[in-house]
């Protein structure tokens, strides 16, 4: 496969950087994102004032699969400058390549190949700007979507050797927030009560009530307090994050951290809202047999994965759909420096999405 314009066109889009905190660059992503989509796709194309891109090739209210996926990354404005899109050792490199400008792009050719065959299937895709911040303003639409159309594929990264993603861990990020009283620490730190030590005192609890059996995990991730280096500090917050398969664990975890008691009497505040309900492996269950059709067609050998991380796929399911995620090109590195897609990897997801999509469209969903 000649792969010359795929990589023209994904030089485009990691090249216009869009981290999810700045609007002026989300804007300046989705217009190159929606020109892509125009000028290898045509249909409809609408771009949201937030950047949220949305693209079909169907009348509106006929039924289609859902493309879901963004077009954010967790990568400031200036990263390009340090880590380049670059074409090198059979390797894809650059910023938001792996995660997941790449997915984009191999799911547009994939559809321009099948629209250029007279076999493109119905379609609509939505590609959201805040995904990586947990999606709170484009939920509401992607819950829309999901129900809509009843069959959803997520271009988001793939697991290890390109592996389809068919189950995912659901979300909780939260805070333990501990308050003490401020003192003076050299005059009287007797009268203070130190929220620091208080927030160190539990810390070890709050990371064992992560279990290995259920594939729990409580991380604590940041730590603040204090004001300044000779005040006995009344606030320290920690932020945390938890995952979890069963929702049940994420209320066994919520009520270990509200038993938590710092040893020097500080109040201890817990605030742990879920993000993402987990995506089990039954809202995968009925596109498998589309994806292993597809996969033979394609010549291909494809595993199957359930991982610890999360994505609109998550909403997706939770909102009733049939769900296959993980449909990006092999890579590694998301959220990392040695990001990165490969060669080989580009040219198996076109030729597997060419053949699965026509599979998906026609999976009778509830």
């Amino acid at each position: 496969m000649h792969l010359d314009p795929v990589l023209d066109d994904l030089r485009r889009l990691v090249e216009v950087e869009s981290p999810s905190s700045d609007p002026a660059a989300l804007r300046a992503s989705a217009a190159v994102v929606a020109e892509l989509l125009d000028r290898r796709l045509g249909g409809s194309v609408d771009v949201g004032d937030d950047g949220r891109v949305r693209w079909t090739n169907v009348a509106a209210g006929s039924a289609a699969v859902l493309v879901l996926g963004h077009h954010d990354t967790v990568w400031p404005v200036g990263t390009l400058a340090r880590l380049p899109f670059e074409v090198a050792n059979e390797r894809v490199t650059g910023p938001g390549v792996f995660d997941m400008k790449a997915g984009i792009v191999v799911t547009v050719h994939a559809l321009a190949l099948l629209a250029a065959e007279g076999e493109a299937p119905p379609v609509r895709m939505l590609l959201t700007t805040d995904e990586e911040v947990g999606s709170s303003a484009s939920r509401a639409e992607i819950e829309d979507e999901a129900r809509r159309c009843g069959r959803v594929l997520v271009p988001e990264p793939c697991g290890l050797h390109g592996a389809v993603k068919t189950a995912r861990k659901g979300v909780a990020l939260g805070r333990l927030v501990c308050t003490g009283r401020a003192s003076h620490a050299g005059l009287a730190p007797e009268e203070g009560v130190n929220a620091a030590v208080g927030l160190a005192s539990v810390l070890p609890s709050v990371a064992s009530l992560g279990d290995p059996a259920t594939g729990t995990t409580v991380t604590p991730t940041t730590i603040s307090g204090g004001t300044t280096v000779n005040t006995v500090p009344a606030r320290a917050e920690a932020t945390l994050d938890v995952r979890f398969f069963d929702a049940g664990e994420l209320d066994r975890v919520r009520a270990g951290l509200e038993a938590l008691r710092p040893v020097n009497g500080a109040a201890l505040e817990v605030d742990l809202p879920m993000n993402r309900p987990a995506m089990p492996p039954s809202a995968s269950a009925p596109l498998l047999p589309a994806l292993r059709s597809a996969a033979t067609e394609a010549g291909q050998e494809v595993a199957t994965v359930a991982v610890g991380g999360a994505s609109d796929g998550n909403i997706a399911a939770a909102a009733g759909a049939a769900v296959l995620d993980g449909l990006g090109p092999d890579g590694d590195g998301a959220h990392a420096d040695h990001e990165h897609v490969t060669l080989l990897g580009i040219e198996r997801r076109i030729s597997l999405l060419r053949r699965l999509l026509p599979h998906v469209a026609v999976v009778e969903v509830p």
